[in-house]
């Protein structure tokens, strides 16, 4: 029984890559290269008013995680507000 389980396990992580030798997950792009790419489709975004408040507030908690370093959320953050800019 216990070889039929590590087997299948076996067999599942190769499926899904995980065996490879490269990276499973890439890593967060740094947040300064994303920051850039969402100044510039803001600046020809024309979102309406609430819709510019939640984009920058969004911006603001990115800017904040980018500072300290945590790439992954802010990256997440702008992620966010560039869905609500259609872009």
């Amino acid at each position: 029984m216990n070889i039929r389980i590590s087997t299948a396990i076996a067999a599942a992580v190769l499926a899904c890559g995980i065996a490879s030798t490269g990276p499973v997950f890439a890593a967060a792009r740094p947040c300064e290269d994303v920051l850039k790419e969402f100044r510039d489709a803001k600046a020809t975004a024309k979102p309406d008013a609430a819709t510019l408040k939640k984009v920058e507030d969004l911006e603001a908690k990115g800017v904040e995680r980018c500072n300290a370093d945590d790439d992954k959320r802010a990256d997440a953050f702008f992620a966010d507000a560039m869905k609500l800019l259609g872009k």
